[in-house]
């Protein structure tokens, strides 16, 4: 239905369907549920409650936790109040929290916990407008005295006895929400800047999610688990509007480290995760399976190509031959089921990567097992626009856009969105709005083209994409991401602009390569230590040559370095949807890359750690730099 605000989305799942469960959280082990007549209960409280704490039209709330029903609680009883939630990133350092909940204006402040709690506290000077700081979790928290703090249990109660002296006060709230009110405000990563907070409509966000349903039929039955950030704006699509929309049931995990136990519990029927996930389950696979018997690795290394062959052969709609088909079936049997529900995939109907373009090798491997992974695409600025169709996967796309938005490309190649779902605006920024929004057309900032099939296919982002000194085109992403299937390869970042080859900078994935060094006896102590063992340099140049083998001559890697630290969003290398900075690094890591484009065997660092207790240290150290000899050029 057009024209409605999520609240009243609500109140229509709690009329039709109140005894359908509609949330639920696991707590100390065990399942707590919540009823669409539940949830509105909760939301009706709290938005009065607000309201009784002089949240008024246009206010901001700042939400900090983990996912939690409280948080889209929260979300939507701010939204009836008349003011604007604004979620943030729960592992966010002071000084980006200080900003957004600076920038936004933002009079109260949810905070999960007491953890999230203090991290507020100490910004108590900095944030004179913040009025409140609600709380949800209050363990350890007894002897905090400040009046700023109200437990979330309080502000209901407050709402409760404000709905006993005003009964018809929420239904008024909720009947006066219009679709172009500005629902939420969801900021920006800020690859390349400080963060910008888009405005986002309750039309913006309902056209969004009824496009999808017009190609992605969800059902009242289906179950999905929470688990991305709230501050990312695909979890707002899925976990609230999407929820709100169709009455699907939201699981949100016990804690962020048991989502892939609550993914195998609950057996989702739609699932949707960022490259960086999908990357980590296939470097769990891999690992498993070095460490498998040798019956199963023997099943795993026979059938996995009939696995890879039929995923390849369904996307180009070429049918199998009987000796093929025999084989993907005795694998269905005895690797691709098998497999799939040990990951928590026995129900899946969709899963989705969106965020940053998901590596083919990773996507191809998931589609191998019989899972029906689809690329989607979208912005902060518009949500998700474009999703693959179920008969029309293909490597390397993005699908085409939903029926009610149009995408074509600028003439220089960048990718321009126009529809219902474009953002209202970027909050106090006039000028920002107006370089990214001409003439109705939303400006994405991403470079792309139409294959012949008309599918949309990303490349990068417009301004990474460069050219080597020889002017062949250099598109950083798209080796990364081949980097990045290895599971003993975390982050990888490339260079090549203007110089006369590529170079990549490696970040190790430590429990990985720690697990393979002590099954061969190499001791190490810390992460510098291992990422400079010869051995493991030998280890990833040969990840490195797999990966020049799928590339044209001129873009392979010559030289690479092994990082003697993790890319750290707290250091602001990368963002907290695990975007890389890269005129940051480019900046900070000058010395290393110099000396990557020299005759330099090896380069000295100096860098300073910070540990958990505050204390400080300065490591000086020498990293290898390694060439990589031949290369094969690219069939």
């Amino acid at each position: 239905m057009a024209g409605m605000t999520l609240p009243q989305y609500l109140l229509k799942q709690a009329q039709e369907h109140p005894h359908n469960v509609a949330i639920r959280e696991k707590q100390r082990g065990i399942w707590q549920e919540w009823t669409w007549a539940q949830y509105l209960h909760e939301v009706r409280s709290l938005a009065l409650g607000l309201v009784a704490l002089g949240f008024e039209q246009g206010d901001k709330l700042a939400i900090l936790s983990d996912n939690r029903p409280q948080v889209y609680w929260t979300m939507v009883a701010a939204q009836i109040a008349g003011g604007i939630p604004v979620p943030l990133y729960q592992d966010a350092i002071s000084r980006e929290l200080h900003y957004v909940i600076d920038h936004a204006d933002a009079t109260i402040v949810l905070a999960e916990d007491q953890e999230q709690v203090d991290k507020i506290l100490e910004l108590r000077a900095q944030l004179p407008q913040v009025r409140r700081i609600l709380y949800d979790d209050p363990k350890g928290m007894r002897h905090y005295t400040d009046p700023m703090l109200v437990c979330l249990t309080t502000v209901q109660a407050q709402g409760q006895r404000l709905d006993a002296t005003r009964p018809r006060l929420f239904s008024e709230l909720v009947a006066a929400g219009q679709p172009q009110d500005v629902a939420l405000m969801s900021y920006t990563s800020g690859t390349t800047g400080t963060p910008k907070g888009a405005m986002l409509s309750h039309e913006n966000l309902t056209s969004a999610v009824l496009g999808m349903l017009q190609v992605e039929p969800y059902r009242r039955t289906d179950e999905t688990l929470a688990h991305l950030p709230p501050a990312w704006i695909g979890d707002t699509f899925w976990s609230l509007s999407a929820s709100l929309i169709v009455g699907f049931r939201v699981n949100c995990p016990e804690r962020p480290e048991t989502v892939q136990d609550n993914i195998r519990e609950i057996a989702p029927h739609f699932l949707v995760a960022p490259p960086r996930i999908w990357e980590n389950l296939v470097s769990l696979v891999h690992i498993k399976m070095e460490d498998a018997s040798w019956l199963k690795r023997t099943l795993y290394q026979r059938f996995m190509p009939y696995g890879y062959e039929a995923a390849r052969r369904r996307m180009e709609h070429q049918a199998l031959s009987p000796w093929q088909r025999c084989m993907h079936a005795l694998g269905e049997v005895l690797v691709f089921g098998p497999l799939r529900d040990h990951l928590g995939f026995r129900r899946i109907r969709s899963a989705y990567t969106g965020g940053a373009p998901l590596g083919p090798e990773v996507f191809l491997f998931f589609r191998a097992l019989g899972i029906n992974l689809k690329q989607v695409y979208g912005q902060t600025e518009s949500g998700v626009s474009c999703v693959q169709r179920d008969d029309q996967v293909a490597l390397g796309t993005v699908g085409t856009p939903f029926p009610n938005i149009e995408i074509q490309l600028s003439p220089e190649g960048e990718v321009i969105v126009r529809g219902p779902c474009v953002f209202t605006g970027y909050y106090k920024n006039l000028d920002a709005t107006a370089g990214i929004i001409r003439n109705g057309w939303l400006y994405s900032g991403d470079a792309a083209f139409f294959d012949p099939n008309g599918q949309l296919v990303v490349i990068d982002r417009a301004k990474d994409v460069t050219a080597l000194a020889d002017g062949t085109k250099f598109a950083p992403q798209f080796i990364e991401n081949k980097l990045k299937f290895s599971p003993y390869i975390k982050e990888a970042v490339t260079i090549g602009q203007d110089r006369p080859y590529v170079a990549a900078m490696i970040n190790i994935d430590m429990d990985n390569v720690g697990r393979w060094a002590e099954r061969r006896q190499v001791s190490y102590t810390t992460y510098a230590d291992l990422a400079q063992k010869p051995e493991v340099y030998e280890l990833i140049v040969r990840e490195v040559e797999r990966v020049n083998r799928d590339l044209e001559a001129p873009m392979q890697i010559k030289r690479y370095v092994l990082l003697h630290k993790e890319l750290d969003a707290d250091d602001e290398e990368i963002t907290r949807t695990r975007k890389v900075r890269r005129g940051f690094v480019a900046e900070k890591y000058a010395t290393i890359i110099d000396a990557l484009f020299s005759a330099a065997q090896d380069v000295p660092v100096t860098s300073v750690i910070t540990y958990q207790d505050g204390r400080q240290a300065v490591i000086e150290t020498r990293l290898s730099i390694r060439h990589v000899a031949g290369g094969l050029v690219a069939a």
